[in-house]
């Protein structure tokens, strides 16, 4: 696939998409930008506001926007989209009257009483209201511009004047740029830092040569806090690892011990503080008279300090705090490339041990956790049964890694590209947020799903730790088919929902989840010791006709009720992540046909049936045990036997499952031992060993 077959095939969904659901190919068009930036970070989340106006000459509009609640950045979006196939190319004159259009809205939002005009209780009164309430927290406006045409290549850079003193950001993303960060390795947007920006010479540092290895070579420097807080307010929240980025967020970001002593004793800062860890490719060093510098890294980003990096950038923001005398000490391991896979391992690695001694759990770096090795696993050998008329099976695919499914097709020739878009529809791909979403919808935690995509997987994934470690099989091809069940059940209220009468427009996200976690609490309060039967949509591989007329019909009192003028907060899209929202909507009185009944299961076969996953499960864990045992030489379970031995790790179990693996592949040990043997290669790792 190349970037023009990824533009033809993405404005061919936009128009599907508004087809089906009546929204409009523009409102499709930044929907599914917006989602493609969320997956790759470049924005932490997407709500769709389209308004525009006018103030006598001055023209204003905005299409969608996200506040960064970590960093206080307002991102705004703009659409630029005419969804005609011709060769269009935006300006840069076309390009600055676009973004002055969102400046323009920022400035009448705030300025004037457009918040009376506009009808209260939709999307674009709550984004007023937001401007309005966080104009004084709001550290930086970033202006997104979605065009379906071609950015000119005469555009370089983007330069749009502060407002009020606070600094303006703009970002012009076409399908080809789009194109470009999707389908990188990385999956996702790479920061370049070049340190002879902020300070003469980059960064002094002194490399760690003892500590260098094939895959890693560390180097110390001390990083003036001007230049950390510099680097902070360009970058942002982006700067920091997605998992310490994800732990911070639901934490307080700005440590005030830290605060106090940047304000009170700024000569004892670097004394006091711990200072900060990183990791980045490509890292340049200059060897000068003077000593080594960092002159610039790629990739760069901030596994442990996170709350030191900005509580820096905040005092001086806020308190306006003279950083002259703040010097922090860093650690920065420069990772040399080998697979993006491994490396992207290693950063999680270092991150995770970095973070040992915070109160940062397994469950923060949900993202490389065995769990989702096992949903890919499935999802690339089960087949779904085939859909009503369909002559041939599909898969749902399980994206375990950003842009996955797009890096599949690349690759592949025309034939075998739709040979795999027929088997792996694009409506069948699960992403890990998505997955989050649609189980924590269903466990009837809607006001948490509606804290945001990142928010919801954090708290999803420390309920998936605790359960994982409690028994790993319940995760199974069960628990597979029923998340896919589920997403269907998305995906028939996003197509339903827009084409009622009663559907405004906005809030549909916060209608699908609160709907659907009611008609599961209604469907357990109404026929008791019942469950709905989610394994019978995976088989029809569509949702039954009384369950949809039933979760349309919630759909609007649900829509009545997040909408209710007497509710407790005025913005609709905060009060939904409330769980007092949850409170008066279960608070809903609604008699379930009794039709449903026929898709229901008791809840001692539901028992039966997990029961016969998980010993299904178990057999194949069994498996996968031996498979890795057998991956190593008999020379390499030697080893580890002398090894173990001489640091007491064995007891006679292990001696005997060693003594089988000794042996391989004469004699190749059982399930039991080969677990029993993993277990002792990790602890053996931990104290050492190196295979």
């Amino acid at each position: 696939m190349d970037s023009q077959e990824f533009k033809k095939e993405f404005l061919e969904s936009a128009k599907a998409a508004a087809s089906v659901t009546g929204e409009g190919s523009c409102a499709s068009f930044v929907e599914n930008m917006a989602q493609y930036l969320v997956d790759t970070e470049v924005i932490p989340d997407f709500y769709p506001s389209f308004y525009k106006g006018h103030r006598g000459t001055r023209k204003y509009r905005v299409d969608g926007y996200v506040l960064d609640e970590f960093d206080y950045t307002m991102n705004l979006i703009i659409a630029d989209y005419v969804g005609i196939d011709e060769n269009r190319t935006l300006t840069n004159t076309n390009a600055k009257s676009i973004f002055k259009q969102l400046r323009y809205f920022i400035d009448t939002a705030i300025n004037t009483n457009l918040y009376e005009e506009i009808e209260i209780s939709t999307p674009c009164s709550d984004l007023v209201d937001m401007l309005r309430s966080n104009k004084d927290k709001i550290r930086k406006y970033r202006l997104f511009i979605f065009t379906d045409a071609d950015m000119s290549s005469v555009i370089k850079t983007v330069d749009i004047e502060d407002y009020n003193g606070i600094s303006v950001e703009g970002q012009i993303w076409d399908i080809e740029r789009l194109f470009r960060v999707c389908c990188s390795e990385q999956g996702r947007q790479i920061i370049e830092i070049d340190f002879t920006e902020y300070c003469e010479n980059g960064i002094p540092c002194l490399e760690a040569s003892s500590a260098v290895t094939e895959q890693y070579s560390s180097f110390l420097g001390v990083i003036p806090g001007t230049v950390l807080a510099d680097i902070y307010d360009k970058h942002g929240s982006k700067l920091l690892e997605g998992n310490v980025r994800s732990f911070l967020s639901t934490k307080v970001a700005v440590n005030k011990k830290i605060r106090a002593t940047i304000l009170n004793s700024p000569e004892m800062f670097f004394a006091f503080n711990n200072g900060i860890s990183a990791t980045a490719m490509d890292v340049q060093i200059e060897t000068t008279s003077q000593g080594k510098f960092i002159k610039s890294a790629r990739d760069f980003q901030i596994i442990n300090g996170g709350q030191t990096t900005a509580s820096i950038s905040n005092a001086r923001y806020k308190d306006k705090a003279v950083l002259d005398n703040i010097y922090v000490q860093m650690k920065l391991t420069a990772i040399d490339e080998t697979t993006q896979e491994e490396s992207d391992e290693l950063i999680r690695n270092i991150s995770r041990s970095s973070n040992s001694q915070n109160k940062v759990s397994d469950a923060d770096f949900f993202a490389s956790h065995p769990f989702h090795r096992r949903m890919e696993q499935i999802s690339r050998h089960l087949f779904a049964p085939a859909s009503s008329g369909a002559q041939y099976e599909t898969k749902w695919f399980y994206e375990r890694a950003r842009g996955q499914y797009l890096q599949e097709q690349m690759r592949l020739t025309p034939a075998k590209k739709k040979q795999f878009e027929l088997q792996h529809p694009k409506s069948k791909v699960i992403k890990k947020t998505d997955l989050a979403k649609v189980q924590n919808t269903w466990k009837g935690n809607p006001h948490i799903v509606s804290k945001g995509a990142q928010t919801n997987f954090t708290s999803f994934a420390e309920w998936i730790n605790d359960e994982w470690e409690r028994n790993d099989t319940q995760f199974n091809e069960r628990y597979f088919q029923s998340t896919a069940a589920l997403l269907l059940m998305f995906q028939l209220l996003e197509k339903q929902i827009p084409k009622q009468n009663w559907y405004e427009g906005g809030y549909r996200a916060n209608i699908i989840y609160y709907t659907i976690a009611l008609f599961h609490r209604l469907l357990k309060e109404q026929f008791i010791g019942m469950d709905f039967d989610l394994i019978y949509i995976w088989n029809k591989q569509e949702v039954p006709d009384v369950v949809s007329e039933t979760l349309i019909d919630l759909a609007e009192r649900t829509f009545i009720k997040i909408t209710d003028p007497s509710r407790k907060v005025i913005n609709v899209t905060q009060w939904c992540k409330r769980s007092e929202c949850w409170d008066d909507v279960k608070r809903i009185s609604y008699l379930l046909p009794k039709e449903i009944y026929n898709y229901l299961i008791t809840t001692d076969e539901e028992r039966s049936a997990e029961k016969t996953a998980k010993k299904e499960q178990r057999i194949t864990n069994d498996i996968n045990s031996q498979v890795d045992v057998v991956k190593y030489s008999s020379n390499d379970w030697k080893r580890l036997s002398e090894f173990a031995v001489n640091k007491h790790l064995v007891s006679s179990t292990d001696v005997s499952a060693l003594a089988v693996a000794c042996k391989i592949p004469a004699k190749i040990p059982n399930a039991f031992q080969s677990k029993r043997l993993l277990d002792l290669l990790e602890r053996a790792i931990e104290e050492g060993f190196k295979i």
